[in-house]
């Protein structure tokens, strides 16, 4: 027979109770630290580090403008809602939020880097990796940037032709200061010069070899009429064996040369 089996029921019920009122008393002590600790104000947020880019935003700004909006302490702050805190001022693309103990955060930033204006507003930019954002255009110089248009959801594609077509006029020391994608997928560019260009449909490849055959033989077409990359009105890609263009006083629509 067995200790258990031969232990009066008096007294298994006593040993029950017992172990019953220990593991009260135990969640009690637990749930009084827990209480203790999300109380004390040894761990209540008093520190705010913010790293990383602030050529924009400053560090004592952002968290001056941050700081109200965290509720909670050390351990129960909403890490996500001090995440898109941060994200939410002008310029923030990406916060990384930690918990430092006992009682700081630490905030990695990056912010937008500006590569060109988007759309016929000032206030929207597209950044290196193609995305829209908003800003205070006083904080970059417009000038310098070219202006980017195309249809919602497309500033990635139209940032990557961009890059594609601006290494192609370089050697004629000639800039894109536009270009733009229309709703019907075909593509104009504008020139530093003011001289407006019809690329056309296409892929990027098919584009960007139209305008390759442009630019490599536009110096040889305007020299015929005696004028210079620089005296380009306008060109139009569009023609299957060469392109339309308008000189400074001449207009004439040529074949490609053959090399």
């Amino acid at each position: 027979m067995s200790t258990a089996a031969a232990m009066p029921a008096d007294v298994r019920l006593m040993n029950i109770a017992a172990t019953a009122l220990f593991a009260i008393g135990l969640a009690v002590l637990v749930a009084a630290a827990a209480w203790w600790t999300l109380r004390h104000p040894l761990f209540a947020v008093s520190a705010i580090t913010v790293e990383g880019d602030v050529s924009h935003n400053s560090a004592a700004t952002l968290r001056a403008n941050v700081a109200p909006r965290l509720a909670g302490n050390f351990f129960t702050v909403n890490l996500r809602a001090a995440r898109d805190a941060f994200q939410a001022a002008p310029w923030v693309r990406q916060a990384v939020v930690r918990r430092e103990f006992p009682n700081r955060l630490r905030v990695q930033l990056q912010e937008h880097q500006a590569v060109a204006l988007w759309g016929e507003h000032e206030s929207r930019m597209v950044n290196s990796f193609g995305e829209v954002f908003e800003a205070n255009a006083g904080d970059v110089e417009p000038d310098d940037l070219p202006r980017l248009s195309g249809p919602d959801g497309q500033s990635r594609e139209v940032l990557a032709m961009y890059q594609a077509l601006v290494p192609l006029f370089a050697p004629l020391d000639l800039a894109v200061a536009r270009l733009a994608l229309t709703t019907r997928g075909s593509w104009n560019l504008e020139l530093d010069t003011g001289a407006a260009i019809e690329l056309g449909r296409g892929t990027r490849e098919e584009v960007t070899g139209r305008a390759q055959r442009f630019a490599q033989t536009l110096t040889q077409v305007a020299s015929r009429y005696g004028r210079t990359p620089e005296a380009l009105l306008a060109a139009d890609l569009r023609h299957a064996d060469g392109y339309a263009l308008r000189l400074r006083g001449v207009a004439t629509t040529a074949e490609v040369p053959k090399k």
